[in-house]
């Protein structure tokens, strides 16, 4: 059963102009993003767009769950050669658990100019 559904899109060239601030590019990057984003990100040949979709899918999974989380809370996963993933941390777990939420689904996608994620979240 869907408990939820969620979708965003944004501008790339927003979400480069905050990352190239010279002042706050790198906070932003920081608060936004974990590690492992910045650093699945950064070894892309276009970061800005790997950056903004998965900016969307952090918004996209708080539309879903009907709540705001800090950033880092949502993060999104990717294996080698397999599809993106969700993983959930401190309040925005507790929220998927409270909803009864057993998996979130996500689908990204981003050209030059957008990005966009899609959520959706199952019982």
């Amino acid at each position: 059963m869907i408990l939820g559904s969620g979708i965003d899109w944004i501008e790339v060239a927003r979400i480069a102009r905050l990352l190239e601030h010279p002042r706050y590019g790198k906070r932003f990057r920081a608060r936004v993003f974990t590690p492992e984003e910045i650093a699945f990100c950064e070894h892309r040949r276009n970061a800005s767009e790997s950056y903004a979709a998965r900016f969307a899918a952090k918004e996209a999974t708080m539309k879903a769950l009907g709540s705001f989380f800090p950033w880092q809370e949502v993060e999104v996963i990717r294996a080698p050669l397999s599809a993106p993933q969700l993983r959930l941390y401190g309040r925005a777990a507790k929220r998927a658990g409270e909803l009864g939420v057993s998996r979130l689904f996500v689908s990204l996608s981003h050209s030059r100019d957008f990005a966009v994620a899609w959520v959706v979240a199952e019982a």
